[in-house]
């Protein structure tokens, strides 16, 4: 079933003209129900009979006048079968036994509901997701699927939950996805996704992003415990990294220098007690040698 565009007659010559057939129809009835003198007294039924029929058609054709908004489709079908769709806005005029369904094709958005599904390492989490989409066949939104508003509500949520379960929350590994850190990657698959399953139904996904994402709360606060974990990991190995560097570059600079000669023991207690410096939570308290009274 594929959109079929039609013409349509402009509707407002048209009621102007059913305006004047009903004018024209109520002086014949009446002039056929007003007795005829030369005719002692009989009326002129077959003029007030044709008056009646001749504005009984003209209150049928009325029927099939209707309007279209902008960004608005009639769908009009006869008797069961899909004739065309009108595009034209305005006042307008067809069949009036052609049976017409108005679809817009204004772009609408909505947010998901929070689903609770298990992401790619098996971690429940909670995700939702804002969905812009537009009609852009009116033929197959209207015969291909019993409401189309619920069939995309629906495939917006079963889409959701696969594309949840193809992705970790963190990235783990280096240029892995993420839910968490790649938002551009996982919209774009969310919205193929949903595209897939509403092509059939004349419907065009124009957006489709993640507007909520946390881990359920059954386990979110192991969760969080585990990123702090990680957070203070990343940071002590960077400042041990730095500790290092520092150590080597103070005993490089004392060896060049010619400063100080130091043997294997002494080096190995300054390394130790630069890197308790360098690498201590709390600032360090100096102990002064003063020497001794004897």
């Amino acid at each position: 079933m594929k959109e079929n565009p039609i013409r349509s007659a402009a509707g407002i010559p048209y009621l102007l003209g059913v305006l004047v057939a009903l004018a024209i129809a109520v002086w014949l009835v009446v002039a056929g129900l007003v007795p005829d003198p030369d005719a002692a007294g009989i009326h002129s039924g077959p003029m007030a009979a044709a008056g009646f029929l001749f504005g009984l058609a003209a209150l049928i054709s009325m029927v099939g006048l209707y309007t279209v908004q902008p960004n608005q489709a009639a769908v009009l079908s006869f008797f069961g079968k899909y004739v065309g769709t009108v595009r034209d806005t305005g006042l307008r005029w067809n069949n009036p036994f052609y049976s017409k369904r108005k679809v817009s094709q204004r772009v609408r958005n909505f947010e998901s509901g929070k689903l609770k599904v298990n992401e790619l390492d098996g971690s429940p989490i909670e995700i939702a997701a804002v969905i812009v989409w537009q009609v852009v066949d009116s033929a197959e939104a209207v015969f291909n699927v019993d409401d189309y508003e619920s069939f995309v509500h629906i495939q917006a949520e079963s889409s959701l939950r696969t594309m949840a379960t193809s992705y970790p929350y963190d990235q783990h590994e280096e240029g892995q996805l993420a839910l968490r850190s790649h938002a551009t990657e996982v919209s774009k698959h969310l919205k193929d996704e949903l595209q897939a399953h509403l092509l059939d139904a004349g419907i065009q996904v124009l957006d489709a992003r993640i507007s909520h994402l946390a881990y359920a709360p059954e386990i979110a606060q192991a969760m969080l415990q585990r990123q702090q974990a990680n957070a203070i990991i990343a940071a002590r190995t960077r400042i041990v990294a730095g500790a290092v560097g520092m150590v080597e570059m103070a005993l490089a600079e004392l060896q060049k220098n010619g400063v100080v000669q130091l043997d294997e023991e002494r080096k190995a207690q300054m390394v130790s007690n630069l890197l308790v410096v360098l690498c201590g939570e709390r600032a360090t308290q100096p102990i002064v040698n003063a020497g001794t009274l004897y």
